[in-house]
């Protein structure tokens, strides 16, 4: 469950062109880069379609000073190849856990209908530690989330085409750090709310079942 809710909040702040915008408008993008915020979020949509295309490589051209301008420089490509394996590798653990669950749940109930309860509970489980995972890694995004961030680059790419320069890249000036504290904190949000509708909705599934019973009962 916490693979399938931390997955799930990933994959939708990745495909949110309000998430782009939002860090265009927080850090003023358009100064930094001197690239029009409509131009940006032209370039935003089209980094959405590369991570779900089969394109191998992205290349996005916009209007800088009134001529078209190549956005991203070989090495930034390359970057983002290596983003787009991650993304889709998020997307792969998002669809086998949900399908795990879903044929856990059903195969355990038409075999062992009476594990109802357990099944409830383990939802309910499942939430709390999707919750604390989520507090412990908020707890270290706090105490230092660049030392996080850089770990989490280390660990995922075999190369250090991620060392970007800010003031040549124009990758890392459409998305600096503060974005990315911004998106771990959506990502967490979305995951976090999405464990707790699975754990109330498992606490109240008994009771709302004996009350919907209950009501036949009473109509017979």
């Amino acid at each position: 469950m916490p693979i399938l809710f931390i997955t799930t909040g990933i994959a939708i702040a990745f495909n949110a062109p309000q998430v782009y915008q939002h860090s265009f408008d927080k850090y003023n993008i358009e100064q930094v880069t001197g690239i029009k915020n409509s131009e940006l979020t032209k370039a935003g949509y089209q980094l959405i379609d590369y991570f779900n295309s089969s394109d191998e490589l992205i290349d996005i051209t916009v209007i800088k000073d009134g001529k078209p301008f190549t956005l991203f420089n070989e090495r930034e490509i390359l970057h983002l190849k290596d983003v787009k394996t991650l993304v889709i590798l998020n997307y792969a653990l998002l669809v086998f856990s949900g399908i795990y669950i879903l044929s856990y749940s059903a195969i355990t109930l038409a075999l062992a209908p009476s594990y109802r309860r357990k099944i409830l509970h383990q939802l309910i489980l499942g939430s709390l530690l999707t919750l604390m995972i989520i507090a412990v890694i908020g707890v270290l995004a706090l105490m230092d989330f660049n030392w996080l961030f850089r770990q989490f680059h280390l660990i995922s790419f075999a190369n250090d085409l991620w060392l970007l320069d800010p003031a040549t890249d124009y990758l890392i000036m459409m998305f600096p750090g503060g974005f990315w504290l911004d998106a771990a904190i959506i990502v967490a949000g979305l995951a976090a709310g999405l464990a707790v509708l699975a754990g109330v909705s498992a606490s109240l599934a008994p009771f709302l079942v004996k009350r919907f019973k209950s009501n036949q009962v009473d109509t017979q």
